[in-house]
This record gives C-alpha cells, sequence and structure tokens, in this order.
C-alpha cells in the first residue's frame, strides 16, 4: 500500500455553484514532502494539507475532512466507465493511493503514511453541485451515488511531512463493522442503517452522529395517544 500522487488544490473560478466563487478541486500532483496537521474546526477553508484550501466552508473543511483520499484503482474504473483518462487528483483528492480499500475501511481506523503523520478515517465524500460541474456528465451525481465508490475524509491526528511514495500501513482498526460504504449509503440512499453507525459512535463526526442518534427506533416511534 503506498501513496501514489499528493495532490495539492489550484484556486480556480466556481461557475458551477453559485454560492461559492471559488473552488480547490482542481488538484494537481507535486512532489513533496508537504507538512500534514490538524486544521481546527471548519468554517476557515483551512485543511490538513500545508498550501491547500477549500472555498464551500460550510460544507468542506476543518479536522473530519483535513484529507481527502481516493484510490487510484477507482479512478481506473471511472476512467473506464467514462471512457476518458482520470489523472491523479481528477476527483479532487489529495491522496491517490494504490492497494488501499478505502471505501471498505473502518470509521475510526488509523494509517500511517511514511514515517511521520497519522491519518484517521472520518466519513465519505457526499457528492456536491462542484463535484457534479466539474465531472460535466449528465446523471453524474446518480451514478457517483449507486456505485458509492466514495473515498474518504481524513482527520490528521499526528502531524508530519508526506511524499509521493510513501508507504501506507495499519496503525490500528476499531472494534466495529461500519465501513465508509455503510456510512455512505445510510447518509443517502438507505436511512434506515443511520442506527447502525451508533456502533463507531466514538468516531463518528458531531452531526452524523445526531443524525444516526435522532433515528433510533425509539426515537422515531410514535408517542402513545
Amino acid at each position: 500500500m503506498r501513496l501514489e500522487s499528493l495532490n495539492i488544490g489550484r484556486v480556480r473560478p466556481n461557475p458551477w455553484d453559485p454560492r461559492v466563487e471559488s473552488t480547490g478541486i482542481d488538484k494537481r500532483p507535486v512532489a513533496g514532502p508537504v507538512w500534514a496537521s490538524a486544521p481546527g474546526p471548519k468554517g476557515t477553508g483551512a485543511v490538513g494539507l500545508a498550501g491547500d484550501r477549500v472555498y464551500d466552508v460550510d460544507h468542506h473543511g476543518g479536522d473530519d475532512q483535513a484529507v481527502y483520499a481516493y484510490a487510484a484503482e477507482d479512478l481506473e474504473f471511472w476512467s473506464g466507465r467514462l471512457d476518458r483518462e482520470l489523472r491523479p487528483g481528477g476527483f479532487g483528492e489529495n491522496f491517490t493511493t494504490r492497494g488501499v480499500d478505502w471505501n471498505g475501511a473502518l470509521v475510526g481506523e488509523r494509517w500511517r503514511v511514511g514515517g511521520e503523520a497519522v491519518f484517521e478515517v472520518s466519513c465519505p465524500r457526499i457528492p456536491c453541485a462542484t463535484f457534479r460541474g466539474w465531472i460535466g456528465v449528465k446523471g453524474w451525481l446518480r451514478d457517483f451515488t449507486v456505485e458509492a465508490r466514495t473515498g474518504t475524509y481524513l482527520r490528521v491526528v499526528e502531524p508530519g511531512h508526506v511524499s509521493p511514495g510513501d508507504p501506507i500501513t495499519v496503525e490500528f482498526r476499531p472494534d466495529h463493522d461500519v465501513t465508509i460504504t455503510t456510512m455512505f449509503k445510510a447518509l443517502t440512499t438507505d436511512r434506515p442503517l443511520l442506527p447502525r453507525l451508533l456502533a463507531a459512535e466514538r468516531y463518528l463526526p458531531v452531526k452524523v452522529a445526531e443524525l444516526a442518534r435522532d433515528h433510533r427506533p425509539e426515537r422515531l416511534s410514535p408517542r402513545p395517544a
């Protein structure tokens, strides 16, 4: 398992979402090393890699979405489906990896990249209007959601430098079975799965944990007359 490409965003105008003038979805490979650290709460545009940032500060950035990782194998799958080559960073990911199943990763799982930095699996990507416009294919949000090859956002739990070619090793696997795919389906196409996410409650983003608690059967049952 290795970090195949390390990608940093280039600011560009955002014609796909009238609420956000600019976007950093155009990620390009860099040589590294790049410093990774926890960016702090959402709302400032800060993310986990030096030189990168987001512009839709209401929905991206902050500790729970510090770094976005996507598998090269999944990019290759989509290259075949879209009939065009998707370069590293083509989905707006910071880490393009080889040999890592991010979709099957457990929420809260920890991975060391290189010799210094450690990252924690946080939550899946939920596709947005900017992503749809960036890919430019009719029905893209539906296709991406149905296929559920989402990649994952990562928290930075130990800061350090990362570089292309760095090995990736598992540091910790929590004792539950909630994967990134499970969380994605619960948040999108299969809401009855939401209470199941509570098996990983200590690792969930705050708003996801609140949503899962609100969908417990006892909370949804009608009150007796």
